[in-house]
């Protein structure tokens, strides 16, 4: 029945149908994660429609011509089970070419992505919840007052690729709370964003040069929110990151596998305190 099912480039407001499914899937994306999103690769969001209607959706974002992360793959529900899924899935691996491709495989669907799809499972990240307050480190400064060429090339050190047109609207999106931290030189050692989604906040990214500055940065992240809930995604190969949330006795929620098909970027996963988010890595 694959052969019912149309698919086709996003505009920019079919964002947000494949936002809103996430939502209803309990993935709590970011309320305003969709400009981000789209300003990264607008060819890289597609859905599937049947005489018109709507059912799937998927993203494969294009880094570089090295990297592509794969995400938002989404049926609705009442349509699963006729073979749409694994249609939208092969036009967004069309879109990759050649390219490592990464991915967050949530847990009933890893499987499939290894048997069927040639995706090899390297590590668990783990979503932990807490309640923010607390007082902000004196240390910490608004990501704002670094040169955006500089906190990029921050970034791109550790991330699996430059993202330039991500993070300006990532950084400077509504509701979120930006912070860094520097060195004597005013050189970056880490950075940090908290920002509203449908159930509370998220942290993402966290990284940084150090434990120490990490703990810092979730400090003041988790200070911006007081009285509410914050979610803090944690690469689980990153020992020091999983006791900073235990340390805070946040309760784990929910997992997924960071999968990667075509083999791995060399990512130093040390200063990988917090995932920027499981759709867009």
């Amino acid at each position: 029945m694959e052969d019912d099912i149309s698919i086709r480039r996003m505009e920019r407001e079919d964002v947000d149908f494949a936002i809103g499914l996430a939502r209803d899937e309990g993935w709590n994306p970011g309320i305003h994660d969709a400009d981000a999103f789209y300003a990264q690769d607008p060819d890289g969001f597609l859905i599937g429609e049947v005489d018109g209607e709507p059912v799937a959706c998927a993203s494969m974002v294009r880094y570089n011509n090295v990297f592509a992360f794969w995400g938002l793959l989404i049926v609705r529900e009442e349509h699963r089970g006729r073979g749409y899924g694994l249609a939208i899935s092969n036009a967004a691996l069309d879109h990759a070419g050649d390219r490592i491709i990464g991915g967050d495989g949530v847990v009933a669907m890893q499987q499939k992505y290894r048997d069927r799809l040639g995706f090899e499972i390297l590590y668990r990240n783990i979503r932990y919840r807490g309640i923010g307050g607390g007082e902000a480190p004196e240390e910490l400064i608004q990501a704002s007052e670094i040169p955006f060429n500089d906190l990029c090339a921050y970034d791109a050190a550790i991330f699996s690729a430059p993202r330039p047109r991500f993070l300006r609207p990532w950084l400077s999106q509504e509701d979120a709370t930006a912070l860094a931290s520097t060195g004597p030189d005013g050189e970056v050692r880490g950075y940090g964003v908290i920002r509203r989604c449908f159930d509370g906040h998220k942290i993402g990214p966290i990284f940084a040069e150090t434990p120490a500055i990490a703990a810092a940065l979730l400090d003041g992240l988790v200070a911006a929110v007081p009285g509410e809930a914050f979610f803090f995604d944690v690469p689980e190969p990153n020992a020091a990151a999983v006791a900073l949330a235990q340390e805070r006795k946040m309760e784990t929620v929910f997992e997924t596998a960071r999968i990667y098909r075509g083999g791995a970027p060399a990512v130093p996963l040390e200063q990988v305190f917090g995932v920027t988010t499981f759709e867009l890595g």
